[in-house]
Formats: structure tokens, sequence, C-alpha cells
């Protein structure tokens, strides 16, 4: 009887391990001592990146944010969330230099207005008013205040103001400084340095600046003169498509009328 040889069974090669890299097979390293390298080499290079993370974060310093933009500064210091500044319009270049204007501004000549009128049925009604001779009384912050005397003012006028309505207030800052370069300079200056300084809001009872409310700024050089805006809702909050802060600060610059009646002085009612 004839045996029919039957042909050896191939070995089934085992399945490749995700842990093998050609390098290391040749090598003649088992896949299971591979896979252990690899987690060592990686808990290695995490706790590496971690500390150079940590030193690239120390070797740029502390930060501390000084101040928040439309919020609290310290004490009773508050400022506007943004600052936007106007250069003189050819208009008040009869009151460019202050030795041509040297009259000082009087409480019944800035603030003869008690009531400021806008569009869409909007009043102003003036709450509280200072003029003070030491600029400085008028502002905080170190840097603006050391800006305010380099440019020489000698009078700031202060009217607060708020609504009929009883939604919004704004306050306008006359500042009489020694001319327009003067002028120019601080109000551009303080678009970068608003947030170290700004003016100090006058208390007029329970109408004030929200703390940590929203507001807006602006300033405005008039001549020698420089008009400071600030406004907002007496609630705090950002404004809505139903609060037009532009017809606002139109409104609250009916404050800058004497300026206007200076210019007239100068030149005359044809000018």
């Amino acid at each position: 009887m004839t045996t029919t040889r039957q042909a050896p069974r191939k070995r089934r090669r085992p399945p490749r391990s995700d842990w093998q890299f050609p390098v290391l097979t040749d090598l003649g390293m088992a896949p299971s001592r591979q896979k252990l390298i690899v987690i060592v080499a990686t808990v290695a290079g995490v706790v590496a990146l971690a500390c150079g993370l940590v030193f690239a974060i120390a070797s740029l310093g502390g930060f501390t944010p000084d101040r928040e933009a439309g919020g609290t500064v310290g004490g009773d210091a508050v400022l506007p969330a943004t600052y936007t500044a106007w250069s003189s319009p050819k208009l008040f270049a009869p009151v460019l230099d202050r030795a041509k204007d040297a009259k000082p501004l009087t409480d019944k000549e800035v603030f003869a207005q008690k009531t400021l009128t806008g569009g869409k049925k909007l009043t102003l009604k003036l709450a509280a008013r200072r003029i003070d001779a030491d600029c400085s009384a008028a502002v905080w912050g170190e840097e603006l205040r050391a800006k305010v005397a380099d440019a020489g003012c000698n009078q700031a006028a202060r009217g607060l103001y708020t609504s009929s309505d009883g939604r919004y207030l704004g306050q306008y800052t006359l500042l009489n400084l020694r001319d327009g370069q003067a002028a120019t300079d601080l109000v551009e200056s303080l678009k970068l340095g608003y947030r170290g300084g700004w003016v100090q809001a006058l208390p007029a009872g329970s109408a004030a600046f929200p703390r940590s409310g929203y507001s807006e700024g602006a300033g405005y050089a008039l001549g020698h003169y420089v008009g400071l805006v600030w406004l907002g809702r007496i609630d705090g909050a950002e404004p809505t498509a139903r609060d037009d802060f532009v017809g606002l600060a139109l409104t609250l610059r009916g404050a800058e009328k004497a300026v206007y009646r200076r210019v007239v002085t100068i030149t005359g009612p044809k000018s």
C-alpha cells in the first residue's frame, strides 16, 4: 500500500505588533521591549516639554493687569472702555494761542445753559458743575497730571449731565491750555494713555458712572482748549441698537459753546 506524503504546512507568521519599529526589530529587540522603550521615551519627552514651558513662562516675568477698560482703576477712579481723538478744526484758529484769549473762563460763561437738547427729543440736564484753577484736581493718573501741567493748563471746567429719561449721563470737561499744539498733543497722547489717566468724575448723588460699567470717551482739540467727552448708560450696560451714543455725544458737546463764543468775540460775527 502506497502512502501519500502530505506537503508540510507553512507556519503562519504572527501578526506584526503595532509597537515594532524596523530599526529596533533588525537589532533583534522583541516588540514588548520596543513598547517599553517608546513609553519611557514619551514620558521623558512630556516631562522635558513641561519643564521647558515652565522655564519659558518664568523667563517672561509676571503680568499684572493694572487696569481694565471701562472699569474701576482704584479708589473712586473710573475710566471709559474706548477713546477717540479729534484734531482742531480751522474754525478755532483764532484761539490757537491763549495769549490772544487770556480772559479766564467763568462759571456763568461755561454753564450758561442748564439744559442741552439734541435730536430725537434727547435732553441733558446739568446735575453738577465745577471749575478748578488747579487742573490736577480734575484728572487722575500721574502721567496725565504731568502732561496737563506741561501743557500749561490753568483751568479745568467740568459739567455732569443726566438725560431727562434717567437713562444716560455724560460729563464734559474743558481744559484751558497754553496753545493749540499743547491741545493737539494732549488729545493724541490719550489714545494710548487714557487707560493710565482720565478725568475725575464729578459727584452728583446717585448720578455717577457705574464702577466696572461701560462708557465711552473722546478728546477734542479746540484751539488752545481741550474738550473731553465722557458718556454712558446709567446702568453701566453696553449700548444697544436703541442707544444713539453719537447723538448723545453731539448733545453733550453743546457745553463747548463758550469756546465758539470766544471765537466770535475775536473775529466778529461775520467771520
